[in-house]
């Protein structure tokens, strides 16, 4: 099995990939990174494992159409069974979602649905979650669809809100947990474990 990972920033999430990968606990290489912007450390990252990237920023494009395109086709020339979104803060296309039904995965920082959706990414969900005095968050792992962090949930798990918390705090104890949930998602899904029926994800012994 071979995955691309998709990433816009710093590749933390991206990085507890390579290391599960490295580890064994993942049995499936990863073919490629596609980076939205050249100058993001994800792509250091993938540099250091020896994976190739391909920078693919939307600005290139005349239309979210052919942008949509060259995303595909280039999983396409990598030979991608499945897809991870690493911090992938732009939309992916139709074309993509379709071609990949139920094999494109994306992590959010907060128990969807609670705190997702447009606008809903990095610190500003944090920030949302305590101006609103939810006493939890956390981290949820889920398939992409057409709708904005509406996919089939795969793995959630719960992080305390403290009552000193700042956004930063918070977002710290939270990407700790999504470097063992997203680990987690992936090795499932290579190992052919996953079943999606409706809105339900079932996890296969």
């Amino acid at each position: 099995m071979k995955f691309a990972v998709m990433a816009s920033g710093g590749g933390t999430d991206f990085q507890s990939l390579i290391d599960a990968v490295e580890a064994g606990q993942i049995d499936a290489e990863i073919c490629c990174l596609i980076a939205s912007k050249p100058d993001i450390y994800a792509i250091e990252r993938a540099k250091k494992a020896g994976i190739p990237t391909e920078v693919i920023q939307k600005k290139s494009f005349d239309n979210v159409k052919a942008f949509d395109q060259a995303i595909l086709t280039t999983l396409k020339r990598y030979s991608a069974d499945f897809v991870v979104l690493a911090g992938y803060l732009n939309i992916v296309g139709p074309q993509t979602i379709s071609a990949y039904e139920n094999k494109i995965i994306n992590i959010h920082p907060a128990l969807i649905p609670s705190f997702c959706g447009m606008g809903m990414y990095g610190s500003h969900v944090h920030e949302a979650v305590i101006a609103y005095g939810a006493k939890y968050s956390g981290a949820t792992v889920h398939f992409v669809n057409e709708e904005a962090d509406a996919g089939p949930i795969i793995l959630q798990e719960v992080v305390p809100v403290l009552e000193n918390d700042t956004p930063e705090d918070l977002a710290a104890r939270v990407l700790e947990t999504e470097h063992k949930l997203l680990p987690r998602a992936v090795e499932l899904m290579a190992g052919g474990r996953l079943r999606v029926e409706g809105r339900l994800v079932k996890i296969l012994k």
